[in-house]
């Protein structure tokens, strides 16, 4: 199928970039393999200089995602969007777009003032992990669109970095959501029944420029900003347009990465085809500091739900030799302990569970009381299997580059929250103190 009224003129140079002005889709794989190819012998020059931020490839990575601060998700801070007193309210975009400015700048601006602060940091390091994945939209840099997001995460961006110094850790930089939406998830900025940004040149344009200003601020501080991932969870699974885009979008990153002179990772994401569909791309041998980033949940739909424990650790454990085999340097930059989709707006705000049956056309599974909220309503029996998910999950992923946890902290949904896992006996003090290390066989 082709995109109407695109077409393609490609120019070719050292970091396998591209300029469109139209083409129908069938020739985009042509095009990318042969601007996968050119100039490696500038490419090898110029990356051999990298000298990492971090022991990539000696030690593992153990992180967690500052989910829910400069970009907003109605299930992390479900009191920023119910205080809104208005239902259509579902996203950052709308947070903006159905208040009044100044009333929605108040409430981010106290949410940023407060949402993490350097003691989080402090408490990150001193729970053993190494890395922090930061989300950030486009719209901090960006609304010549017009677009109704308030502005503002920039200083919180550098504060992050400065504390991240401070104690030790490393940062990767994650633009979460792009002009357009790559996959109409709440969590892009803007819920949509289809994402729209690999439909439009000018979104993708806007996306590249925004690499650029992210290469160009960090480019001097990699001992600290080690990795910058220039789009999450691009929706590969809708569209072979999606899916081809995000390739090309990954050259381009690449380039834009690299013309910044810096030594930092550049961090692609498998766009939800698995690890092995990546085989042969952007080959180590021509494309230096490349990881992969895999997200790994088991809760996204009613046969997960209806999973037994023991079928859910079986399924983490099952992961090991995907991991152990895979392309690039991998890294799951996402996961959870929690086994269900019980969190309140997790599937989006006003919407149910698959697993109690409120989430449209799902079976009842079970009651959700007892597996979300607060730790204190938790089992010990509950609290044992999620410290054994986690650990099933983590060893697993070691058997790649390591794991960064979604998410460091929540407002209702401790089985989700890094911290509260700490405080409440499922996730370790150490990451490497198991209590179940046999737990995979």
């Amino acid at each position: 199928m082709g995109i109407k009224g695109r077409q393609t003129q490609c120019t070719t140079d050292r970091t396998k970039r591209c300029s469109h002005n139209s083409l129908m889709t069938s020739f985009i794989g042509v095009r990318l393999l042969l601007v996968g190819f050119a100039s490696l012998i500038s490419l090898r020059v110029s990356a051999a200089a990298l000298n990492y931020g971090f022991p990539y490839g000696q030690e593992k990575i153990r992180g967690v995602n500052l989910g829910g601060w400069l970009v907003l998700e109605p299930w992390i801070t479900p009191s920023l969007f119910d205080n809104a007193g208005d239902d259509r309210i579902v996203d950052e975009y709308t947070f903006g777009q159905y208040q009044d400015p100044q009333y929605a700048g108040e409430a981010l601006r106290s949410h940023w003032d407060t949402w993490i602060t350097e003691s989080d940091f402090a408490e990150i390091a001193a729970a053993g992990l190494n890395h922090v994945r930061l989300p950030i939209g486009y719209w901090a840099f960006d609304v010549s669109g017009g677009e109704p997001y308030i502005q503002g995460q920039l200083p919180y961006l550098s504060k992050a970095v400065t504390w991240a110094r401070t104690h030790g850790l490393k940062v990767i930089v994650d633009l979460h959501g792009v002009p357009g939406s790559q996959n109409g998830f709440d969590n892009s900025g803007e819920k949509m029944d289809s994402p729209t940004w690999h439909l439009d040149q000018h979104n993708i344009n806007r996306s590249n420029a925004i690499i650029q200003t992210i290469a160009e601020m960090f480019k001097d501080e990699a001992d600290v900003v080690s990795a910058i991932a220039p789009l999450n969870e691009p929706a590969g699974y809708r569209t072979d347009a999606l899916l081809e885009t995000t390739k090309q979008y990954w050259y381009d990153s690449y380039g834009n990465i690299r013309d910044a002179q810096s030594n930092t990772v550049v961090m692609i994401h498998d766009a939800f085809q698995g690890l092995p569909y990546w085989n042969g791309f952007m080959p180590s041998s021509n494309f230096q500091g490349v990881f992969i980033d895999t997200h790994r949940y088991q809760i996204f739909s009613t046969p997960e739900n209806q999973m037994s424990n023991d079928q859910h650790i079986q399924a983490a454990c099952g992961t090991r030799g995907e991991m152990a085999n895979a392309p690039l340097w991998a890294v799951v930059g996402e996961f959870t302990p929690a086994a269900t989709d019980c969190a309140k707006y997790l599937n989006g705000r006003g919407v149910g569970s698959r697993y109690d049956g409120t989430y449209p056309g799902a079976p009842y599974v079970g009651s959700c009381a007892g597996i979300t909220g607060r730790a204190s309503s938790f089992s010990a029996a509950y609290k044992t299997f999620l410290r054994q998910f986690w650990e099933a999950q983590i060893t697993s992923y070691e058997m790649a580059q390591g794991w960064i946890q979604w998410t460091w902290k929540t407002e209702i949904a401790d089985e989700w929250s890094y911290q509260a896992g700490l405080a409440n006996g499922w996730i370790p003090q150490n990451p490497t103190a198991l209590a179940y290390p046999n737990i995979c066989g």
